[in-house]
């Protein structure tokens, strides 16, 4: 099981170190493992890290969450919790965050025009968060490194932009809609306030850690078919009358 420092854990997290230790001081958060002058933080610590920041994204306040920590926690199997809570809060991509210097991110994009909006467009699409006012964490470097690809094709910012919060935007929906598909048909009880029991927790840990990769699966079988009609369109259309003049067809 991998162990980390208090930046490390921050880092892999995609949150500061100063963060990290409000979060302990509120209690959210438990102590690190100490062995001698070094502090060690587990994977159990790294889950309950993502479930906060989780939460505290959504609007809940340190006391709501402090609440229903404890209210989950009280009369039930914790390993069993912190199984089903590295479910929940584990991100759904491999991807390590990365920590840069915001002068060295501004200075690579210096030729298209990136102010203050732009960046904050960045940020409300998830590709970084602002780490003090120096530095950015990189929380999809994916995400970054397609954004750089593109502008070095000719696809003006602005455009790319555009495109990518419509991106988000499907892709927002499509969770909704997967997930309204397991609220009613895998995880039962909804409409009678059904929480699981200390036995139930094992067998609803292991529907969740499913979600994953059916979701996955689905979206990017759709999309590669969708892309595939409307790439064969898009050839047809631009470039047709060239194909033809080259590629008569064989009678």
């Amino acid at each position: 099981m991998a162990e980390y420092r208090v930046d490390e854990l921050a880092r892999v997290a995609g949150t500061t170190v100063g963060n990290v230790r409000v979060y302990q001081d509120r209690e959210l958060l438990p102590p690190p493992e100490r062995r001698g002058r070094v502090a060690l933080y587990s994977e159990a610590h790294l889950a309950r890290l993502r479930m906060i920041l989780g939460l505290l994204k959504r609007g809940y306040t340190f006391a709501q969450i402090r609440e229903l920590l404890t209210t989950w926690e009280s009369g039930r199997d914790l390993e069993h919790l912190l199984g089903l809570e590295q479910v929940l809060a584990a991100p759904w991509s491999d991807e390590a965050t990365e920590r840069l210097p915001i002068t060295d991110l501004l200075a690579e994009f210096s030729g298209h025009e990136v102010g203050p909006s732009t960046v904050a467009r960045l940020v409300r699409l998830g590709v970084f968060d602002l780490d003090g006012g120096t530095h950015v964490v990189v929380k999809s470097p994916r995400l970054l490194h397609t954004g750089r690809e593109l502008l070095a094709a000719g696809v003006p910012l602005p455009v790319l932009l555009e495109i990518a919060e419509e991106v988000q935007s499907h892709t927002d929906e499509l969770a909704t809609l997967f997930l309204h598909l397991v609220d009613q048909h895998v995880v039962p009880g909804r409409d009678t306030g059904w929480t699981p029991s200390s036995e139930e927790m094992p067998e609803l840990t292991q529907r969740a850690s499913t979600l994953r990769p059916l979701a996955q699966a689905a979206v990017t079988a759709f999309l590669a078919r969708s892309m595939s009609r409307a790439l064969s369109d898009w050839l047809a259309e631009r470039f047709g009358p060239l194909l033809s003049q080259h590629y008569p067809e064989q009678r």
